[in-house]
């Protein structure tokens, strides 16, 4: 009888340490997976963070505003009004120049065209160089029909005449503004706060508080040029 206790002892012993070994081996395989699936969550984690910054990155990178200005202006051939091109994201591109997601802010400055034609004022649009469909806006933009021309770029640039017509989407050289030709005594000058400024008016650059007229028409010596303008306070 001792013979059998001492043996269903044994067996209970030795089942118990089967148990043991069990329930270890479950605690090492739950330790292993649980750490296998740790490397796996940080490895998806590393490449959403990869995708995503490189995809941010194609986003907020700085435009490329490095070329040298545009100094020919492309763009409608026709008489006047020249109305704001229906494709502005188009319009920029003609003209070199970025679409940005927001107003630059590194160079932020102000200048004031006027158009005359014949003596008369030609309407400069407002939103030449925004989509507003689109979302963005060039460095280089009107906002109203006032004829202030804002430039608010991302990086320090000079920007030119020229770039702003062909954003305007018409056609300017030394010899015709659109489909206005020099001919038959017509002449076309470009001032810069009242000095004349001969030569390619579209290779002119902007400064801040630049009054720019361009005039097309006889040249009549009593013909007032303006030479000024009030901007807004805080342009």
């Amino acid at each position: 009888m001792a013979g059998k206790n001492n043996s269903k002892s044994a067996q209970a012993r030795s089942a118990q340490k089967a148990v043991a070994r069990a329930r270890s081996g479950q605690r090492r395989g739950g330790v292993l997976f649980a750490g296998g699936a740790a490397i796996v969550v940080a490895l998806l984690v590393v490449v959403i963070v990869v995708v995503v910054n490189s995809r941010g990155g194609s986003d907020t990178a700085a435009p490329d505003l490095s070329g040298p200005p545009a100094t020919t202006a492309v763009g409608r051939d026709t008489p006047p009004p020249w109305p704001a091109p229906a494709d502005a994201a188009g319009a920029v591109r003609a003209a070199g120049l970025p679409m940005l997601s927001a107003e630059g802010t590194v160079e932020h400055i102000h200048a004031h065209l006027d158009v005359l034609i014949d003596g008369r004022g030609v309407e400069v649009p407002g939103l030449i160089g925004i989509d507003q469909a689109g979302g963005s806006i060039s460095p280089l933009h009107t906002h109203d029909t006032t004829g202030v021309i804002h430039i608010e770029s991302p990086v320090a640039r000079v920007f030119t005449l020229g770039e702003f017509f062909s954003e305007w989407g018409v056609s300017l050289t030394a010899d015709n503004i659109g489909a206005l030709h020099t001919a038959e005594g017509k002449t076309l000058r470009a001032y810069v706060n009242g000095h004349l400024r001969p030569g390619n008016p579209a290779a002119l650059t902007m400064n801040a508080h630049d009054e720019i007229a361009l005039v097309y028409g006889l040249p009549q010596a009593s013909a007032p040029v303006p030479s000024s303008f009030t901007f807004p306070a805080g342009e």
